[in-house]
């Protein structure tokens, strides 16, 4: 009977479950056990799962997977999470990080026990104004790609039942998101964000793919968001956010001649609890 030991860690609600290779050396995850091991009434819950492994070239190496077992983007909160792990476990030295996840190189940097920011590279793929439509509701938003692709939408850019939405808390984030998320304009699918912004403070909700619900953070999403905000509204970075539970997210990032660069991502990151599971209770 294999034992499989864990860290459950929440950055800004985003929650994850980190397996280090090192002491899990045979555990190899597939879409389903990743599925059931995410369940949060039959697993150990959470939005993905993170796997942290020795890198000959870099502080340690992040393979992230959804809670529906899929993998190949980004995630940012994972990746501050990953970074917070990395520092816990003693693979950081110092305080700054270097690490691949993917294809891709990426740094941070711990700049408390539980605050961690973390460097993003520029967006790809920008498109302003986008006319949606989906049922009887009438939805203009803008997309870019920030590692994952991302939808932001202002709740007073929808409109439906010859009505506007005026109010985050009370929208519905999950029915319109998962219509949105299938958008035809999407070729793989795309993450939702809706925005309300007051007082200079970006309010967010997101639909992640992957999850296919609401979670209570988005990395890359708020990143994504704040770009649109700097853009679109003349928000001036660093553009704080407010997720959906409630913790404060910091994108900061230089906006000259049109262009997005040098854009980092800070916010909490902690370690919830240690434990271990029974591999073949997930298999």
């Amino acid at each position: 009977m294999k034992n499989i030991s864990f860290v459950k860690m929440s950055g800004a609600g985003n929650d994850f479950i980190i397996v280090d290779k090192i002491v899990n050396a045979d555990f190899e995850p597939n879409s389903e056990i990743i599925t059931k091991l995410c369940s949060r009434r039959t697993g150990i819950g959470a939005d993905g799962l993170i796997m942290i492994s020795d890198s000959a070239s870099y502080d340690f190496h992040m393979q992230y997977y959804n809670a529906d077992g899929s993998t190949g983007t980004l995630c940012g909160n994972g990746a501050r999470c990953a970074i917070r792990y990395a520092k816990y476990s003693g693979r950081l030295k110092y305080e700054n990080a270097l690490f691949k996840s993917g294809e891709h190189v990426y740094r941070g940097v711990v700049l408390g026990d539980d605050c961690i920011r973390f460097f993003l590279n520029p967006p790809e793929d920008l498109r302003f104004d986008l006319v949606l439509n989906e049922d009887d509701i009438k939805v203009k938003g803008d997309f870019l790609n920030t590692g994952s692709p991302h939808l932001i939408v202002n709740i007073k850019d929808v409109f439906g039942e010859k009505k506007s939405f005026q109010d985050l808390n009370d929208f519905p984030v999950f029915d319109l998101g998962k219509k949105l998320r299938y958008n035809e304009n999407f070729d793989k699918g795309t993450n939702v964000n809706f925005i309300d912004i007051k007082d200079d403070r970006v309010w967010i909700r997101t639909y992640e793919r992957g999850v296919e619900d609401e979670t209570l953070a988005c990395g890359t999403g708020s990143t994504a968001a704040a770009i649109i905000s700097c853009i679109k509204y003349g928000l001036k970075p660093p553009i704080r956010l407010i997720t959906r539970s409630y913790d404060e997210l910091e994108v900061d990032f230089n906006f000259s001649e049109g262009k997005v660069n040098n854009i980092s991502l800070t916010g909490p990151a902690k370690i919830l609890f240690l434990g271990e599971f029974q591999l073949n209770k997930f298999i």
